[in-house]
């Protein structure tokens, strides 16, 4: 068997600049990746916080449109509990106006109500808020009429 000779001196490596490049080249890389990453939790961590204010806003209106006896034409609001918000301060705002009323409505007449509730909370240093709208059928009560709290007529 015959061996082959090995040359010396061929380029058998990298030379102290290519590592260099190549250490350049990931260390951008890398900080892209760590940039894309943040950015992401970031936005997730707002969705979280939005999700949970649209849930418990849902929960609000459902219980504003099923309560019988709420003050109409007068802005009323409350705030959640911080153990059902993850310890962030979310509170409400709610305002019921008459929406479809005919003219002269008299005690027993069916009306329609909007209900409309703004949710608000902080993120970030940042108020974030919005606002749900729903509508009820009612009737009008002697109290009501003597009150005045059929408010406006129209949207």
């Amino acid at each position: 068997m015959k061996r082959r000779a090995v040359k010396s001196g061929g380029n058998r490596g990298f030379t102290l600049l290519e590592l260099m490049v190549a250490t350049v080249v990931m260390a951008v890389a890398i900080t892209g990746l760590m940039a894309a990453i943040s950015s992401s939790l970031r936005n997730a961590a707002r969705l979280t916080d939005y999700d949970r204010a649209v849930q418990l806003g849902r929960q609000k209106m459902d219980e504003l449109l099923i309560a019988s006896k709420l003050p109409k034409m007068i802005p009323f609001e409350g705030a959640w509990d911080p153990e059902l918000t993850g310890g962030q301060t979310i509170t409400w705002r709610a305002r019921l106006s008459g929406f479809e009323v005919p003219p002269h409505p008299g005690p027993g007449t069916a009306i329609l109500e909007r209900v409309q509730l703004e949710i608000s909370w902080m993120t970030q240093d940042k108020s974030r808020s919005f606002t749900l709208e729903g509508f009820r059928r009612t009737v009008l009560t002697p109290d009501d009429i003597a009150a005045g709290e059929i408010g406006a007529v129209g949207p």
